[in-house]
């Protein structure tokens, strides 16, 4: 029986490891952290696959080229390849995309597609990583069960550029719906949420609603301002 293994470090990925790949065929293992994906794990357990529903850091070419490692983009790839591809999404005004599975190489988001699936983005940015999670999963039980090969991709190639924790500042609009859409996109656990300066302190937003009057609303909480170099290393 074949091997696999999973590596993801935030926690709505963790929770749905535990609840779906005991459904799936093959022995699986759970990889959630950086220091737990190493060559010596790779040799003793000879994984068929590695997944990746979300890792933070460049998988070594030496690990691509010994087995086949799937990640998963919030992208209808080749448009939006790059970081923080949620955010980008929204701050373009759209509303639905593609969960893409695709087989990683060392240009980034570049790979061969396995299959892709549809993935709403209403809501916060929490409910729509709790939203894909579960898909990434019907995704990886369609490449394992079905033994999909990968296909180049086709298209016109898309970049988007990683967002820094900085940019979460508040913009300067009178726009309900893009308040609204701004502060929802960066509302997720472990992420820098939407902030507003003010004299020493520093309001960061979540829970935003918009109502049909165009009204709208958000938890604040009030922390002592952070200076610019200390909000980029607490992100």
């Amino acid at each position: 029986m074949s091997n696999y293994l999973v590596a993801t470090i935030k926690p709505w990925n963790i929770e749905a490891f535990h609840r779906y790949s005991p459904q799936l065929p093959g022995n699986w293992h759970l990889i959630s952290s950086r220091d737990e994906l190493t060559e010596t794990l790779l040799e003793k357990l000879q994984p068929a696959m590695i997944f990746f529903p979300h890792w933070s850091w460049k998988v070594p070419d030496s690990m691509l080229q010994c087995v086949p490692c799937v990640c998963f983009h919030m992208t209808d790839l080749p448009f939006g390849r790059g970081g923080s591809p949620l955010q980008n999404l929204i701050l373009r005004g759209l509303r639905d995309t593609k969960l893409t599975a695709l087989q990683m190489t060392s240009e980034l988001d570049a790979g061969p597609i396995y299959a892709k699936t549809d993935l709403s983005l209403q809501g916060s940015a929490q409910q729509i990583f709790q939203r894909a999670a579960p898909i990434v999963y019907q995704l990886i039980e369609q490449i394992v069960t079905e033994q999909l090969q990968p296909k180049p991709q086709q298209g016109e190639v898309v970049v988007f550029e990683r967002r820094s924790p900085l940019q979460s500042e508040l913009p300067q609009t009178t726009d309900a719906n893009q308040l609204y859409d701004f502060i929802r996109m960066l509302d997720a656990d472990t992420y820098p949420r939407a902030f507003v300066r003010h004299g020493n302190w520093t309001m960061e937003l979540s829970n935003a609603s918009l109502n049909a009057a165009g009204e709208l609303s958000a938890q604040v909480r009030f922390i002592a301002s952070k200076t610019n170099e200390q909000v980029g290393a607490n992100a």
